[in-house]
């Protein structure tokens, strides 16, 4: 695999008070970049920008309700100034409707990008994701430089490896801004269970059932062997990608991949290998039937998902998590059960059975 040399570039924006701002600041991992930046001595102030302004206020942190689509707010004057942008805005949902995810995820993340040139950021931060990888190998680890062209019948992998073709052509028209890509793998934290849920496994499905007495047997699926993070641990590498001078892609994973094995231990439970046929086909029909929001054709690209090497992080952006994946997971699992959340729209917490039920039939109605 090809390493990376130590970056050498014009200095980060770690100065005194610096001013970052960052888009989709109220979800799963923005919630822990602001956090981490409103914590750092070196920046001054943090603008956090969301389709909704959250009760939750931490230090040095302001906050701006924003549409980022086309015909939204204009975004240049909320930029201007700032030493960084950082974007991690995404809708995953609605999966049955891929045009509209195209909307706020391609036609808004462009409208970010060229807000940051229009307003003359220095640096652009941008979440892009392992999904951005093609296929590739479960039994070793790739570098940044395996190839991005995601797995093209998911909407999720499809949109973040074009993404990345957007800037690719944005560094070159760009120079003088300093691009960062992450390339997380999957992200977890307690108060982000509630918002997972809803997004993967639906709103009728109650956290605390999730637990492992429940759960006897983790099916040992081929191809079933991915990376996880705790959010805290990719938000420590997202402050340090803003104020060090680094650019380029950095893969993003803690120890050690999640296997059947490694799942059947969180779970207290056996594992059974079983084929993937029979469990595509029932996840397909439980999609179909509008029953989870998670559809087939991301779980064909999980299971294709390479393993990553984060060697560059670790080097350039003296970064370690502090979690392994098997914590992070465990921690999520502890989420679903209390019913753990943050006082932001997407991390609300988990709603009563009867509130779920009312939500699920108004979705229907309006599909």
């Amino acid at each position: 695999m090809t390493r990376h040399a130590p970056a050498q570039h014009p200095e980060g924006v770690g100065g005194e008070g610096s001013r970052v701002v960052v888009v989709g600041a109220t979800g799963n991992v923005g919630t822990s970049v602001v956090r981490a930046l409103s914590e750092d001595p070196t920046v001054g102030s943090v603008l956090g920008l969301a389709r909704r302004v959250p009760g939750w206020q931490p230090d040095k942190t302001q906050w701006r309700a924003v549409d980022i689509e086309p015909g939204g707010d204009d975004l240049v004057p909320l930029f201007r100034g700032a030493d960084a942008v950082v974007h991690l805005a995404w809708k995953f949902q609605p999966t049955h409707h891929p045009a509209e995810t195209w909307r706020t995820n391609i036609l808004g993340g462009v409208r970010v990008f060229d807000a940051v040139a229009a307003a003359g950021v220095p640096a652009l931060v941008h979440a892009s994701s392992v999904g951005a990888y093609s296929p590739g190998p479960k039994d070793r680890r790739v570098d940044e430089s395996w190839p991005t062209h995601g797995w093209p019948q998911a909407a999720y992998t499809r949109e973040k490896a074009y993404l990345e073709r957007v800037l690719d052509a944005y560094e070159h028209a760009h120079p003088e801004i300093r691009v960062v890509r992450m390339r997380p793998g999957f992200l977890f934290k307690k108060a982000a269970a509630a918002e997972q849920r809803r997004i993967f496994a639906g709103r009728l499905l109650p956290g605390r059932l999730v637990r492992p007495e429940l759960i006897p047997v983790v099916p040992d699926l081929p191809g079933l062997r991915l990376q996880a993070l705790h959010s805290d641990d990719a938000a420590a590498a997202y402050r340090a990608a803003v104020a060090l001078p680094v650019r380029g892609a950095f893969n993003l994973a803690a120890e050690p991949p999640l296997d059947a094995e490694v799942l059947a231990r969180v779970f207290a439970a056996r594992s059974r290998s079983m084929p993937v046929r029979p469990v595509r086909a029932a996840l397909a029909t439980a999609w179909r039937l509008h029953l989870v929001p998670a559809s087939p054709d991301l779980f064909d690209a999980v299971l294709r998902l390479p393993l990553m090497d984060s060697t560059r992080a670790m080097e350039e952006l003296s970064w370690e998590p502090q979690h392994t994946a098997e914590e992070a997971v465990g921690e999520f699992l502890d989420g679903l059960r209390s019913g753990a959340g943050m006082d932001t729209a997407p991390l609300a917490p988990e709603r009563t059975l009867t509130q779920r039920l009312d939500h699920a039939a108004d979705r229907v109605m309006r599909t």
